[in-house]
């Protein structure tokens, strides 16, 4: 199951909350931690890079942030990232360098590496997303399950219990979403696979493959 450990899925070395990470094996153990680190790591921020707004919010200066957006602590906004008009962040939030959080885009305990786009009627909740990651308009994480249940991840080798009630998805670097996607809860995308518009995925999809419907998920070929 190697291929769902954070070695496998980020590089670590494009988020700020990269320190989150360490001694978690899989990525939805750190889900839990986001709050208590970002306030954690915004004490320590530089006012001449970051300013913090309000109660727990820390906007870097050269981060672009529509005056209709809704930003609400503890929360992270990072370089150059862009928060377009009518994004809503409802706490707990790292939006990594260089990433758009768009329009009527809604965010919640979750983490943006750098270069991550969500930029058009996403919601992203319970979930971490990996460099350059990006979810096409519409697409969505499902976080919590019709039954209530917890959340379990669902492998071809088995399952994992992950004791979670709240958990969207793991999404790898450079993974595209197709646009009005489901991303159901407890669902895996290994790096640099894409969804096709329009799915409802469950479980695994492993890295550098497409997936076109459940049932059919073939390798990239190589270039």
């Amino acid at each position: 199951m190697t291929d769902l450990t954070i070695r496998e899925l980020y590089t670590l070395e494009e988020t700020i909350a990269k320190d989150i990470f360490e001694g978690a094996t899989y990525p939805w153990e750190v889900l839990s931690k986001i709050s208590e680190f970002i306030l954690k790591l915004g004490a320590t921020l530089r006012e001449e890079e970051y300013e913090k707004i309000g109660e727990d919010v820390w906007i870097a200066r050269s981060a672009t942030v529509a005056p209709t957006a809704y930003i609400h602590g503890p929360a992270i906004i990072g370089k150059n990232a862009e928060v377009r008009h009518c994004a809503f962040i409802r706490g707990n939030a790292i939006v990594g360098e260089g990433a758009v959080v768009g329009n009527s885009t809604e965010l919640k305990n979750v983490i943006l590496f750098n270069k991550v786009q969500v930029p058009h009627y996403n919601y992203v909740g319970d979930s971490i997303l990996g460099y350059k990651a990006h979810m096409g308009a519409g697409s969505i994480t499902s976080n919590v399950k019709s039954d209530k249940k917890l959340v379990v991840v669902k492998t071809k080798d088995g399952n994992i219990e992950t004791g979670i009630k709240k958990f969207g998805a793991m999404i790898g670097d450079e993974v595209e979403v197709g646009c009005g996607s489901i991303l159901n809860p407890g669902t895996v995308v290994g790096k640099c696979s894409n969804i096709y518009p329009l799915s409802s995925v469950r479980g695994c999809v492993p890295s550098h493959s497409i997936y076109k419907k459940q049932g059919e998920v073939v390798l990239k070929l190589e270039e």
